[in-house]
């Protein structure tokens, strides 16, 4: 169930944030960056290798301290939402900032005749591997569902999930930088890569989905400081003695019902 919600909030975020800037992009009638294979590259390290990555997350010893999962529960809980839409706000509106301020970033040009923007330009060519990078260091913030801020927890434990994402963080490497005088007429990018100042950039940027998740982790506690807590409150059935607890991360419940012939059991 935990790796279900993972991909979930993983694959949900990437697709708010290539949504919402096309849809942008279209209305202000701005050429949007992501062409169409680079959609397609996104999606193959997307729904194939993270939903690997993320699926091969081992058990741990605090599954077995956790309430069920009650079966009227949301499967997309207020922590994972406000994750996905403060990581797709940051990632969208970086993209849109870096799309018109432009003009700081070093080594636009390679040669005298080169674009400054527009595709096969290595303005676009930045912005296409900012936001892939973006996704890559997302990844790690996918791994919890519950705000926790050590994100280098377990990894130990799943050289599956380092080998997925070093594998797709070198070839985005040799997408951009090795192999892109050959596929520059392909994907539109820069045939000379980008430089080395470039690349610090870009990786800058796409860190920051590490800090922006820890800001809404925060933020999320901050919240849930003014939720009070939950009062006991009896399960009523037709065969059933329960008494359950509404608490900030959901119903638990410390009894079993018992079986009736009745299928239908209302939850007051």
């Amino acid at each position: 169930f935990d790796s279900i919600q993972k991909f979930l909030q993983f694959q949900l975020t990437v697709n708010i944030s290539i949504l919402m800037l096309n849809v942008i992009c279209a209305c202000i009638d701005i050429k949007c960056p992501l062409t169409v294979l680079h959609l397609l590259w996104l999606n193959l390290i997307m729904d194939s290798a993270a939903s690997v990555a993320l699926a091969s997350e081992p058990p741990t010893d605090e599954l077995l301290e956790r309430p069920p999962v009650n079966r009227n529960d949301s499967i997309i809980t207020k922590q994972m939402l406000m994750n996905m839409i403060g990581i797709a706000a940051y990632e969208v509106g970086l993209m849109l900032f870096l799309l018109h301020e432009y003009e700081w970033i070093p080594d636009l040009k390679d040669k005298h005749d080169d674009p400054m923007t527009g595709p096969k330009s290595r303005h676009y060519t930045m912005l296409f591997n900012i936001f892939v990078l973006m996704q890559v260091f997302n990844e790690y913030n996918a791994r919890f569902l519950h705000g926790e801020w050590q994100i280098w927890r377990g990894l130990n434990n799943n050289r599956l999930y380092l080998f997925i994402s070093i594998g797709t963080m070198l070839l985005q490497i040799i997408m951009v930088q090795v192999a892109a005088p050959v596929l520059t007429f392909a994907l539109k990018i820069h045939p000379a890569g980008l430089s080395g100042t470039q690349w610090v950039i870009c990786l800058g940027f796409g860190a920051g989905t590490l800090v922006v998740q820890q800001i809404l982790n925060r933020c999320h506690m901050l919240i849930l400081m003014f939720v009070p807590k939950g009062e006991p409150y009896v399960v009523a059935g037709p065969a059933s003695k329960c008494q359950a607890t509404q608490t900030r991360e959901g119903v638990s419940c410390d009894c079993h019902l018992q079986q009736t012939e009745s299928p239908f059991i209302a939850i007051l």
